[in-house]
């Protein structure tokens, strides 16, 4: 705060104790005016003011440079979720968007201090990118920037390989689990009851049930000899803990891997942190923060950030509209098994219980949801119809998009499609060493769509890389089981009997 003005710091605290008068609980937050060329600079680095040198920096901050420079995008501000909370300011901004953007940051700064898929993330992530900055630049030094900078690109074409749950499996993770062996007689026969009375063998312990029992057993001591056990969804972990790595390369591995985790939420909650973050400077301005000679530049700016293009998802405008339509119908009691039997479209219109549960309720989503369960759960037929959704398709004929319809089951279904896994494809690693020569089969769980082949082919490539032996992948293209393999030379296709299958 130190280097805001007297205004400007002033203005913090005036927003500051508005937010806390509404309920936020935040962590301290620390404004960082900058001017336009330093907010691209950050901007490209993620959010960070040092990351590890790369070229893709580079080129994020020419791109941002130049859209700002022509005019075509504007970064108003940046929030880095740490403790305490970091924000910088644009100085070009004028006062009422300072205004605007302080209560923003309040907003984004409660989502990651409550967020359950915030919670085991790490709060001192400046300093740990500071450190592994400069220990990737001294490997730079040690081994030439060309040779880390090509096996940093690797494992960033690889970083989406990492399981959203293992923070949590990790940090409820029992340290040791006792064995069970009553259902074990004294010679050990799998699932075999004791029996005193003999002439009752054969109904106690029928003769398929305990070959089925056996067989059981077999196959789960087979299990416990490959390697994972289980498919792991975890690429990235797997080939940490695995893979043939030199030293340096497995720390850069470990940073790249460490960074995707940092980030993960942020992406699982894109629509609600912008939505709860727009709520709450909208509540602010318009009911507090707002002068009366401020309202015509605060509604142009607003509106700039709300606008919504047919065909895209603008995540300020579908998370301020849903937690809205959330708290008018816990605020009206429209929900519970009476609302829902209701048929009469008038006395739903005007259904009013006067619970005035909408604040608690949103503050509860706010806690527990990510953007697919809060879309799954509260993206309703009468919320589609209010704010006018469709689907959209190309016309073939005139090349241009064109509405599809209106069915609310294909709209929600296709955002939900669009958002689970972030419309990627859920990769497992079934076997580190397939056939017994060493080669990394990966399972693809096919939900209906097709690998891109030519992100299969790089992605292989780059997984051989790390592995150095062959890479394998089964997978479906149009309806047929596939093996796609590379085996450092060629990628190959061949047939298999079944493909992959994850029910776990």
């Amino acid at each position: 705060m130190t280097r805001l003005s007297d205004r400007l710091r002033e203005l913090q605290r005036e927003i500051e104790g508005y937010a806390t008068e509404f309920g936020l609980d935040c962590f301290p937050v620390v404004f960082e005016p900058v001017d336009y060329r330093q907010m691209c600079e950050i901007a490209a680095y993620g959010g960070f003011p040092v990351r590890y040198p790369h070229w893709r920096f580079g080129m994020e901050y020419d791109h941002m440079l130049k859209s700002h420079t022509y005019g075509l995008s504007k970064v108003y501000e940046l929030v880095i979720n740490s403790d305490p909370c970091y924000a910088y300011l644009l100085e070009g901004n004028s006062f009422v968007d300072q205004k605007l953007v302080m209560a923003h940051v309040y907003g984004h700064c409660d989502f990651f201090k409550n967020n359950a898929y915030f919670a085991y993330t790490d709060r001192r992530m400046i300093d740990v990118m500071a450190n592994s900055a400069s220990r990737i630049r001294r490997y730079m030094d040690r081994h030439g920037v060309a040779t880390v900078e090509r096996f940093v690109d690797v494992c960033l074409s690889l970083d989406n390989l990492i399981d959203p749950w293992t923070p949590y499996r990790e940090a409820n993770r029992p340290r040791s689990r006792p064995e069970d062996d009553d259902d074990n007689d004294d010679d050990g026969e799998a699932g075999k009851l004791r029996n005193a009375r003999g002439y009752l063998e054969s109904y106690i312990n029928p003769p398929e049930f305990l070959e089925a029992q056996k067989r059981k057993r077999e196959e789960e001591e087979q299990r416990n000899k490959k390697n994972p056990r289980h498919p792991d969804r975890d690429v990235l972990g797997f080939l940490l803990k695995h893979a043939p790595l030199e030293s340096w390369e497995a720390d850069v591995l470990g940073i790249i891997r460490g960074e995707a985790y940092y980030f993960l939420p942020q992406m699982q909650t894109k629509i609600m942190n912008e939505g709860w973050a727009s709520y709450w400077h909208s509540k602010i301005m318009t009911t507090r923060a707002l002068c009366c000679d401020e309202l015509i530049d605060y509604a142009d700016a607003a509106s700039g950030v709300m606008a919504m293009a047919p065909g895209q998802l603008n995540p300020y405008k579908i998370g301020i509209e849903l937690f809205r339509h959330i708290e008018e119908r816990y605020d009206r009691g429209m929900f519970g098994k009476e609302y829902e039997e209701c048929t009469n479209m008038a006395e739903r219109a005007n259904w009013d219980r006067k619970l005035g549960l909408g604040q608690q309720k949103i503050f509860e989503v706010r806690r527990l949801y990510n953007d697919v369960t809060f879309i799954d759960e509260f993206f309703t037929l009468d919320f589609c119809r209010e704010q006018k959704f469709f689907t959209v398709k190309e016309n073939r004929r005139t090349g241009r998009r064109e509405i599809e319809g209106r069915e609310f089951d294909k709209i929600k279904q296709r955002m939900l499609q669009q958002l689970t896994n972030f419309g990627q494809p859920f990769i497992y690693v079934i076997d580190a060493n397939y056939l017994n020569r060493g080669e990394l089969l990966l399972g693809h769980s096919h939900s209906g769509v097709d690998l891109k082949m030519d992100y299969a082919r790089d992605t292989l490539r780059n997984l051989e890389r790390v592995w150095r032996r062959p890479v394998s992948i089964l997978t479906e293209l149009d309806d047929k089981p596939k093996r796609i393999r590379y085996d450092g030379s060629e990628i190959s296709m061949s047939d298999e009997v079944a493909a992959f299958q994850f029910t776990g």
